[in-house]
């Protein structure tokens, strides 16, 4: 690591009169990837703060951030449509609902419409 921007990873120390103190960096280590048969994803149509266009929002995936990326990609082709990955949820343009749980289920997921 380079002492030249350490500062930045810290959490809350500023200074330390003690000459052997050494700051512990904490590892954001990601979750391991559930099977998808473990996995309880949700369904929802959500309208809020997207200037009233519709999206399909699939939460509650556990894992890393490459097999998420993996899902969205799977789901945005399989619906032909635009979407991304953000926070955790996979966000796919318009009302999707009822195909994605589908093709979610298909592919061994346990999927389930919430709203």
């Amino acid at each position: 690591m380079s002492k030249k921007n350490d500062w930045k990873k810290r959490d809350g120390v500023v200074y330390s009169t003690s000459s052997d103190f050494e700051f512990s960096y904490q590892q954001n280590e990601e979750a391991q990837t559930l099977p998808p048969q473990q996995q309880n994803l949700k369904v929802q149509l959500d309208k809020s703060m997207r200037a009233g266009k519709q999206v399909t929002l699939v939460t509650g995936f556990v894992g890393t951030g490459d097999d998420l990326d993996t899902l969205g990609k799977l789901l945005k082709s399989k619906c032909g449509v635009g979407g991304s990955v953000k926070d955790g949820e996979v966000i796919i343009q318009g009302d999707h609902r009822d195909k994605i749980v589908q093709i979610l289920q298909k592919e061994g997921y346990k999927a389930k419409r919430v709203g």
